[in-house]
Parts: C-alpha cells; sequence; structure tokens
C-alpha cells in the first residue's frame, strides 16, 4: 500500500502536468473505451473499456478544474481570503484533509491547488500546508469505507492513514524550517505542488517501509480482535472428538447439518441478488462459502465414518448412513451453484440478457420453496417424522409441476429477436433445470426415512396391463 500511494502521486503529477495533453487524448480514450466496452462480451476487454472511459473522463475533469480557476485570478476578495488562510497553516491542514475527503480524490484536490498557485491565487509556502492536509485526508475515504467491515479488514486502511498522519503533521510543525531552507529551491514555481505532493508519499514510503510490521503491530494494538468479528460458521463446533456416547455423537451430527444447511441457504441468496442486480461482484463470494461448504462436508463424513466404525447397533449405523447421504447431498447442491448456476447467471448478465417480471417472478418463486424445503428438511432429519418426511418428498412433485407450467408459459410466449430470444431462453429453462437439481438433492433427506417405515415405491412407473 505504500507503493500504491507512491505510484498514485506519481500518476498524480503526470496527469497535473500534463494538461495540453489532456485536452487531445481524452475524447479519444473516452471513444475507444466506449467501443470496447460496447462491443466486447468477454470480462476482461469489458473491464478495459471501463477503464479507459475513466482515464478520459478523469483527464477532461482535470481540464474543467483548470479551466474553472482561472477566474479566481481577478478575484480580490478571494486572494485576501487565501492570504488569510496562508497565515494559518494548522487552518490551511484541516481545509486540505477536507477536500481531499470531499473529493474522494488528491488527484482533484491537488489539481485545484496547483491551478491556484498557477493563476497567482495562492503563494507556495500557504499550497504546501494546503498539500500536507490533503495527504493526509487521502487516508480518509477507505477508513469511512471499511468502517462496515469485520476489524481485521479495517486495519488496513486505518494503518495507512497512521502512516500519512504522523508524517504529514511533522511537517506541518517542519514546514516554517523546510520553507526556509536550501531546500525550499526544489519546491519553487509553479510546479511546486506537485513536486512536494511527490515527495511527502516518497519520504512516507521510504520511512515506513523498514517498520511495517511495527505499524501492523500499533494498529493491531489499537484495533484488537473482538469477539463478535469471529466467523462463527468457519468450521464445524458441535463436532468433539472421542465422544463415546454414539447417540449424542449423532445428535451433534444433525445440528451441523442445520449449519450446513445455513450455508447453502446464504449461497442461495447470493446467487440470486447477483440475479436481481445485474452485478458479478456478489458472485465472488460464493467461491468463499463453496469452500466453507466443502469443509464441512469432509469433517462430517470424517466424523460419521468414525462412529460407524464404532457403532455396534443397527439403527444408530442407519442414522448415521441418513445423516452421510444428506451432508452429501447438500454438497452436491452447493456444486451446483458454484460450478453450473453461477455460469448461468454470468452469461445472463454478460450477454446483457433481461428476464420479463413474470419469468423473475417464477424464478423466485422457486427459490422461495427450495428454502423452504431447506427448513423442513432439517426438522425432517432431527425429528425422523414420517409423515413430515412423506410431505417433503411430495414437494418435490409440487416443484416439478410448477416448474413444467413456467416451462410451458415460457416456451409458448411470443419472441421478437429470434437469435438473443433463443439465447435468453435457453438461459432461462437452464436455472429452472439448475434450481430443479438443487431442490431435488435437498428433499432427498425423506427417502431414506419412508423406505426404513416400507412406504416406499420401488419405482414411479405403471405396470402395462
Amino acid at each position: 500500500l505504500l507503493g500504491a500511494d507512491v505510484g498514485s502521486a506519481l500518476a498524480t503529477t503526470i496527469f497535473a502536468s500534463g494538461i495540453s495533453f489532456a485536452k487531445q487524448a481524452a475524447p479519444l480514450l473516452v471513444f475507444i473505451g466506449y467501443a470496447i466496452f460496447s462491443f466486447s462480451r468477454e470480462d476482461r476487454p469489458h473491464s478495459a473499456g471501463r477503464v479507459l472511459i475513466g482515464v478520459g473522463l478523469m483527464l477532461i475533469a482535470l481540464q474543467l478544474i483548470s479551466q474553472s480557476t482561472r477566474p479566481l485570478s481577478d478575484a480580490s476578495l478571494f486572494h485576501d481570503v487565501l492570504a488569510a488562510i496562508g497565515r494559518e497553516p494548522v487552518l490551511a491542514f484541516i481545509i486540505g484533509a477536507v477536500l481531499a475527503w470531499a473529493f474522494h480524490s488528491t488527484l482533484a484536490a491537488i489539481l485545484l491547488i496547483t491551478s491556484l498557485v498557477v493563476n497567482g491565487s495562492m503563494g507556495v509556502d500557504s499550497a504546501a500546508a494546503f498539500i500536507l492536509g490533503i495527504n493526509l485526508g487521502g487516508g480518509l475515504p477507505a477508513l469511512f469505507g471499511s468502517w462496515s467491515l469485520p476489524v481485521h479488514a479495517r486495519r488496513l486502511p486505518a494503518a495507512n492513514l497512521l502512516c500519512r498522519g504522523l508524517i504529514c503533521i511533522a511537517g506541518l510543525f517542519a514546514l516554517p524550517w523546510l520553507m526556509a531552507s536550501p531546500l525550499s529551491a526544489m519546491f519553487a514555481g509553479v510546479s511546486a505542488p506537485l513536486a512536494l505532493h511527490l515527495g511527502i508519499n516518497l519520504v512516507i514510503g521510504v520511512l515506513w517501509l523498514p517498520l511495517t510490521a511495527l505499524a501492523a503491530h500499533m494498529i493491531t494494538s489499537l484495533m484488537p480482535d473482538t469477539g463478535e468479528d469471529a466467523d462463527r460458521l468457519s468450521a464445524p463446533r458441535y463436532l468433539r472428538g472421542g465422544e463415546t456416547n454414539i447417540a449424542t455423537a449423532l445428535a451433534n451430527t444433525v445440528l451441523e447439518t442445520g449449519r450446513l444447511g445455513y450455508v447453502l441457504d446464504h449461497m442461495l441468496v447470493t446467487a440470486f441478488v447477483a440475479l436481481r442486480s445485474g452485478r458479478t461482484e456478489k458472485l465472488k463470494r460464493l467461491r468463499v462459502l463453496d469452500q466453507r461448504l466443502n469443509g464441512y462436508h469432509s469433517e462430517l463424513q470424517s466424523y460419521l465414518a468414525d462412529v460407524v466404525e464404532r457403532t455396534v447397533d443397527p439403527d444408530e449405523a442407519r442414522r448415521a448412513l441418513e445423516i452421510t447421504l444428506y451432508v452429501s447431498n447438500l454438497e452436491h447442491a452447493g456444486d451446483i451453484i458454484s460450478l453450473s448456476l453461477i455460469d448461468r447467471i454470468k452469461a445472463k448478465i454478460r450477454e446483457a440478457h433481461d428476464f420479463n417480471a413474470s419469468e423473475t417472478q417464477s424464478l423466485d418463486s422457486l427459490c422461495t420453496m427450495i428454502q423452504s424445503n431447506l427448513r423442513d428438511a432439517a426438522s425432517v432429519l432431527g425429528s425422523r417424522d414420517i409423515a413430515s418426511a412423506q410431505a417433503l418428498i411430495a414437494q418435490k412433485d409440487t416443484f416439478r409441476s410448477m416448474e413444467n407450467k413456467v416451462i410451458r408459459d415460457h416456451l409458448g410466449a411470443k419472441k421478437s429477436g429470434r437469435g438473443k430470444a433463443l439465447r435468453r431462453s435457453a438461459l432461462f429453462v437452464d436455472l429452472l433445470r439448475d434450481l430443479h437439481r438443487i431442490n431435488s438433492h435437498i428433499v432427498s433427506v425423506g427417502y431414506p426415512i419412508v423406505d426404513a417405515a416400507g412406504l416406499l415405491r420401488e419405482s414411479r412407473l405403471r405396470k402395462p396391463k
């Protein structure tokens, strides 16, 4: 991050000193970026187009900032105000920090100060205090932006602000000596704010680079871990090794399957949030959740295998098999979400397909049914109630009937734009099929219970007459 600060200051210096280049390059960059963004379908070119558009707009903004400050060179009242502020370095420092935070960009704030120096509205000595404040305020947006995150995620922007703040405050107190020393010749002329900004970041990087461990220790002491920040679903918590009571061990695994089901439910909700919003950022979270689901699956399978080896009671062995099958089915359902459903959602977003209100409502209804079945499955596994198991299995037929109706209505609707409509229709049907497979894995918990009661038919096929 220290290196990123130096790179940012270097980019600020290059962009701010290249206003004439910006006039020529900005429209070209926006046009090229728009063309790439509009006509590409792959993620990387799509993102590259966004970057080019952003750089072009930033160069245009630099021109506008430079042009908008030119009239201030003739405003005598404005000069008097700046002169008064310049005589109060602490006030100038605070205003600079507020500017950087309000702009959410040190580049824009530095360019504003540079423009004021260029048109004669501000002296170099006054600008120096503003620049120090801007470098401190540059760390505030990241700190406030991460405020809702866990404490370990807030430490990095806080450490960066700490490193910036100590050097900038020390520089504020050393400013009179710096302006009176021979070093002030390095910061003479209209480019002084840019040179000072780059110099401050170089000093911060050079001084703190060998002291990163100290900075980490300081910020950890100021922001210690709290029990609330611990992830309660990071690993199983009820699987106690060496449990001698088999019934207790099996009850503990049932508790863990409930937590496993919660992770699966979270995966499904996260996927549908991305589907509705048309943004793929949420899908990155699914990779972590799928790894967690796989971790639960491995530990539960290993624990249940140990239980089966130690038990001599056929009922307990059958119970362990029921739980093992259900855990395996939940893991398979998670694989469908992470390997198949995600690809469908990404394709829908990448290819800019929109589902109508009826189709969206159908998907939401099927998702809600899956979530309800997931909660019922946990109850059936815990109670082993035959009637509840039969009702859960019946939900599979209900789901299939609803799915078939949605597909019939979807395929029977008239559509324009044959080629794109076919691709959109195929994606919609594939999403339905993925939801069908997920639901089938969930309701399967009822089959061993109904089978043990002798109420399960061998086949759904009718016998020929």
